[in-house]
């Protein structure tokens, strides 16, 4: 193995280490690994000959570390949480779950459609807004009714992260896959004629649902819900209706790469144009309202700890892609699954499923992202890529509701309950979430195999 491959891979486990160990110090672990990859290409270019890869210099520019970032998925994320603080503070989604609880005869009920809400509510926003948002309904019925909020919240927490890969725009993973696999809004749909990720995600749910409701079986109580939130401000609904209308109809109009000579085609990064561009003129409408405190905090409610994460991971794939340690990590799996399509894809799945219950499945994913093409070639080409890249989706998305740790979702539910004085144990948290993921996993692990073997 080349010495700079050895080192790179060092780095590497080293930079993944102190994201799993500190949760604070990934945007720094990953941004200054980023820097090391940069100085290594540097040293390589002032001494020819030092680090070889494949018969030729080892070489990363800053230049070319700047490439590998893409502005498209920053953009997407910087711009949807955007337009989603407007949404959210319009108090529109606190409506809809009013009225859902409004219609409900009682809790058992009640708990299964605000969980499955929960879900439809994440395929189009940030999952722990989502919580934000429809927990204190649960809580607010749970108060009356003199009930725990604990298993309603949970219910509703890893529903939330569930959904989340069901669209393009509902999880920074699904961005990440989108990017990887070139899908559009609508591939979440139907890919190549074939059910997409939307259909995998939703089959997964409705599993989940029967197991809620199972729970909940014995909660029989009635619910007198009269108080509705008054929604005064429906323009963020319509921005956020207007950025998914917007990404839906430009999903049918190719990029260059799958473009026909002289057909129309769009530009790479016209998905972040989109989300950016609403999101400003949620801005705009604010500045000519003079409402300077939502503009701080939409601004404020920015993931720029993700946004620097995800910009120092692209540079630490693309340095590590140079040195090759792409290439071993994809030989090495495939070579562990005997070159056996079905065990490759299991080890994905379920893999994923174990290291995303423990570490962020962010960095994971786009880590993973970049390996499974190289797995697929190693394969002899007797697969198609999509198989492991639905598979991963699957396993990373769902695997974050074993623990209490493993999402992000879990961990704002479980701080609302702390708020109310409910210390909810490791061990209460995964007698519904092991569940819940064995269910919505072995459905969606089934269908993407049966769909894309």
């Amino acid at each position: 193995m080349p010495t700079i491959t050895i080192i790179a891979l060092a780095l590497f486990a080293a930079t993944y280490i102190v994201m799993i160990v500190s949760q604070k110090l990934r945007p720094y672990a990953a941004v200054t690994s980023a820097v090391v990859f940069i100085v290594l290409g540097l040293v390589s270019m002032l001494k020819p000959g030092l680090f070889v890869v494949n018969g030729a210099d080892f070489s990363y520019t800053a230049l070319q570390a700047l490439k590998e970032i893409d502005w498209n998925v920053i953009m997407m994320i910087a711009g949807t949480m955007g337009t989603v603080y407007f949404f959210i503070e319009s108090k529109m989604p606190q409506l809809m779950s009013d009225i859902l609880i409004s219609h409900m005869p009682n809790v058992k009920m009640a708990v299964v459609v605000l969980s499955l809400f929960a879900g439809i509510v994440s395929a189009f926003i940030d999952n722990v807004a989502t919580v934000l948002m429809i927990a204190p309904v649960a809580l607010a019925f749970c108060k009356r009714l003199k009930l725990s909020p604990v298993p309603s919240i949970i219910c509703i927490a890893i529903s939330s992260n569930l959904q989340g890969a069901a669209t393009l725009v509902g999880d920074t993973t699904s961005i990440l896959l989108a990017k990887a696999a070139h899908l559009d809004f609508s591939d979440f749909f139907v890919d190549e004629g074939k059910p997409g990720m939307f259909w995998v995600v939703e089959a997964g749910a409705l599993a989940s649902a029967a197991l809620i409701f199972f729970y909940f079986r014995k909660e029989n109580g009635k619910i007198n819900f009269d108080n509705r939130t008054r929604v005064e401000d429906k323009v963020p609904s319509f921005l956020l209706l207007l950025t998914v209308l917007l990404l839906i109809a430009v999903s049918f109009i190719p990029y260059k790469d799958a473009a026909e000579p002289g057909q129309f085609y769009k530009p790479d990064m016209i998905n972040g144009f989109i989300c950016m561009g609403i999101f400003l003129i949620g801005v705009v409408r604010e500045l000519c309202r003079k409402n300077t405190d939502a503009i701080k905090g939409a601004f404020k409610e920015i993931d720029y700890y993700t946004i620097i994460l995800l910009t120092g991971l692209f540079v630490v794939i693309g340095g590590i892609k140079s040195a090759g340690v792409i290439d071993v990590i994809a030989d090495f799996i495939a070579k562990a699954g005997s070159g056996s399509v079905f065990v490759v894809y299991t080890m994905i799945v379920w893999l994923s499923v174990l290291f995303s219950a423990f570490i962020d499945n962010i960095p994971y994913t786009a880590t993973m992202l970049a390996i499974v093409p190289g797995i697929a070639a190693n394969l002899g080409g007797a697969i198609d890529p999509k198989l492991l890249f639905y598979g991963l989706l699957c396993g990373a998305t769902l695997g974050g509701n074993l623990t209490p740790i493993g999402a992000s979702a879990n961990i704002a539910g479980i701080g609302i309950l702390r708020k109310e004085g409910y210390e909810v144990k490791a061990g209460t948290f995964m007698k519904y979430g092991i569940p819940f993921t064995l269910a919505a996993v072995t459905v969606g692990y089934l269908m993407i195999w049966f769909i894309w073997k």
